[in-house]
């Protein structure tokens, strides 16, 4: 993880100066904000990583005589066959609608939302799940 902090680190620095040289000629306030924004998201991350990576023992990507080979491994549990990201995504989809189309799009989108959100928290404690 070191070498991803370093990477996220390198990254402000650059945008940083990308900021500044875009603030100072085209002196347009909306870019600047965005790109200095930008330069805190990727330090806020850098720091995070490279604060972190003094915790966590090295991985293969700190190793530069390391193979692929050598990360092998599980990787966690991901769920095969949950139905709520569906449900999640229609009613994201009816809630961001309802930005351009009306604000009363989210009073049917909010339901859909509290029920994809609950159900995918609780899919491992009822059901046929809920042993796993």
């Amino acid at each position: 993880m070191k070498i991803q902090g370093k990477m996220f680190l390198g990254l402000a620095l650059f945008i940083l100066i990308v900021a500044i040289t875009y603030g100072v000629w085209s002196k347009e306030p909306v870019g600047t904000t965005a790109l200095l924004l930008a330069f805190g998201l990727s330090v806020m991350i850098g720091f995070y990583l490279a604060f972190t990576a003094r915790r966590v023992d090295a991985l293969a990507q700190d190793n530069k005589e390391a193979d692929v080979a050598d990360e092998a491994g599980e990787v966690g549990f991901f769920s095969p066959h949950s139905w709520q990201p569906l449900a999640l995504a229609i009613g994201g989809a009816f809630a961001f609608m309802g930005v351009a189309f009306g604000w009363w799009l989210l009073f049917f989108s909010a339901p859909i939302l509290l029920i994809g959100l609950f159900g995918w928290v609780f899919e491992y404690y009822r059901g046929e799940n809920r042993t796993q």
